[in-house]
């Protein structure tokens, strides 16, 4: 196993300098853990270190086995893998072992990329950093630059001040305090100039930073909202779900045998078939049914107020709209083999955490791959 140079890395600082940034903002110190917590044995703060102690050492061994080189991707993808914080990740690894038994680099690379290709990057963010530090240091500076002025106005004042008590001429110290008003107004108009810039360009900022979230949030070829976006969304639908305790399902759509229509049409082709089956599925979201990009050629939906069994019923007519039509490849004019999805769905609120009822939907889903595809099969509660 080799060693990777991080100083190529472009998550270099970027962690530590979001992290003071939070801290800044909250007011928390580094250091949140009380005496209490730290001395007590055996305590809740004791098992979360061993907790962790163990999860890196498993994060190492399983590099280890693989012969993957210590890069912060490639622990990323371990983390997501052996924690199950990324579905997507957690399939993809688990089939590529069944099939290879092993995986490498560059295929960790690839994956990677195409899990996150919608996220913000690294040096975007760094780069956006970047300006909100140059626009607070130049809020700073005009602060301490007007506060400074309004300090010298006042002790020159004061000055002028004990001239006239002391029965000076008045004249030349009027004269003076005229010359220093002129100079206070002076600065004061050229910090609101300076500091009305400074709000312009927050502004922009502001702007920059919602497109990047928009961005980030959704998947450039078909426009549907990506996983990162789904899983936000399946929390808020959770809390609903439970607060008017209206049934919550989830189903996993994957278009059968794509890699067979990439092959034989294209990947142009693909593409469009890809738009194509997302446009069917986001006729029937609302309010109350979500549908995203999960990731390659699969689709997930979110039913609030549909029972599984109402959601397998939804999610088929779809599934039998796509599998009666006769599609074109655009580029030749031939027509193609009939195009279909499998999918599997279950019962969010039947699982005590909703990665579970997403799992159960995928084992469903594979499911009906292997029972022939073109259909919709439904989770047992005890998968």
């Amino acid at each position: 196993m080799t060693g990777a140079d991080s100083s190529t890395s472009p998550y270099d600082g970027l962690t530590d300098r979001l992290t003071r940034w939070a801290r800044g903002l909250s007011g928390k110190p580094d250091e949140e853990e009380s005496e209490e917590g730290r001395s007590r044995p055996g305590g809740a703060s004791n098992r979360e270190v061993n907790r962790r102690r163990q999860l890196y050492a498993d994060i190492g061994d399983f590099l280890f086995a693989h012969d993957l080189d210590l890069t912060p991707i490639n622990f990323s993808v371990a983390l997501d893998y052996l924690t199950g914080a990324n579905i997507g990740i957690e399939k993809a690894i688990r089939a590529v072992m069944m099939e290879r038994g092993k995986i490498t680099n560059n295929w960790i690379e690839s994956i990677a990329s195409e899990q996150r290709a919608d996220e913000v990057t690294p040096e975007a963010l760094a780069s956006m950093l970047d300006k909100v530090e140059e626009n607070l240091n130049q809020f700073t500076g005009l602060m301490h630059e007007s506060r400074n002025s309004a300090k010298d106005y006042g002790a020159a004042l004061q000055k002028q001040a004990k001239d006239l008590a002391a029965g000076g001429d008045s004249e030349p110290i009027l004269s003076r305090l005229v010359g220093l008003t002129r100079s206070m107004v002076e600065k004061t108009r050229q910090v609101e100039s300076q500091l009305r810039e400074n709000q312009k360009q927050t502004h922009a900022l502001k702007s920059s930073l919602e497109n990047a979230r928009r961005a980030a949030e959704h998947d450039h070829l078909t426009g549907l909202p990506n996983r990162r976006a789904f899983d936000g969304v399946l929390r808020e639908e959770l809390v609903l779900a439970h607060k008017l305790q209206e049934p919550l399902s989830v189903a996993f759509c994957d278009i059968d045998h794509f890699k067979r229509i990439n092959d034989t049409h294209g990947h142009d082709t693909g593409d469009r078939v890809l738009k194509f089956v997302a446009g069917l599925l986001a006729r029937i979201s609302n309010d109350r049914c979500h549908v995203a990009r999960h990731g390659g050629e699969e689709f997930v939906m979110l039913f609030r107020g549909k029972t599984a069994a109402e959601t397998c019923e939804a999610v088929d007519g779809v599934r039998e709209d796509l599998a009666n039509r006769s599609l074109v490849n655009r580029a030749n004019g031939e027509r193609m083999e009939r195009v279909s999805f499998s999918a599997g769905v279950a019962n969010v609120l039947a699982y005590d955490d909703p990665r579970g009822a997403l799992k159960a939907a995928d084992r469903a889903l594979y499911l009906a791959k292997e029972h022939g595809r073109n259909r919709v099969y439904l989770a047992t509660e005890t998968d």
